[in-house]
């Protein structure tokens, strides 16, 4: 899924993905929508108390392996749709929607909490910080595998941008998209991603 993700994006960039069989298309983003779907609401915030480091490592690891499979199966369908010339059929609500939901729920639970402590629930409870004392505490380290999620979220989010301006979506969706451009600018050390969402913020009023 990562290939197919950086082969959309070439596609797109040589301006031949229209060349492509419609009926073909739709099926690979049927497909892609099963595989977004996969990961869409995999918490990788793990508490298994009873586990041992190395088992929960391991969990985390899987779980990562199938948000990060989800997150390139998003940009490959993003990378069809905003390609240029394509098809009205290639524009499925649900797969649209799916993508927004996948972006929104990791945002959320998964890179808000690793790059902002105030979004972090503590697992062990313990005393209620302020969002001061929350950020003094927090590290600037960050695993391999978060910063290419947060790389690959995005480039997600500066594509449905682009989406935008191809395509009529519904109310729903742009109440979530409008969401999903506001809420970065409330997290911190997420600048990369506050520009993407200013690009959205000003797609969805331009709608």
């Amino acid at each position: 899924l990562s290939e197919l993700g950086s082969e959309s994006a070439k596609i797109k960039a040589m301006g031949i993905m229209d060349k492509l069989s419609t009926d073909k298309t739709v099926k690979v983003l049927n497909i892609l929508e099963k595989n977004i779907q996969d990961g869409s609401k995999l918490s990788t915030l793990l508490n298994h108390n009873n586990d041992t480091e190395d088992e929960e490592r391991l969990w985390r690891d899987l779980i990562m392996e199938r948000v990060t499979k989800s997150a390139d199966a998003c940009l490959t369908a993003i990378n069809i749709m905003t390609s240029p010339n394509m098809p009205k059929a290639v524009y499925i609500e649900d797969v649209i929607e799916r993508v927004i939901q996948y972006t929104k729920f990791h945002l959320q639970n998964t890179l808000y909490p690793q790059y902002d402590p105030v979004y972090r629930v503590d697992p062990h409870g313990g005393g209620v910080l302020s969002s001061k004392a929350k950020r003094a505490k927090c590290s600037t380290h960050k695993q391999r595998v978060i910063v290419m999620l947060y790389n690959k979220v995005c480039d997600i989010v500066s594509s449905l941008s682009e989406l935008l301006g191809i395509q009529l979506l519904t109310d729903t969706t742009i109440l979530q998209v409008s969401s999903m451009g506001i809420t970065p600018f409330f997290v911190e050390n997420v600048s990369e991603l506050q520009l993407c969402a200013i690009k959205l913020v000003t797609a969805v009023s331009t709608f």
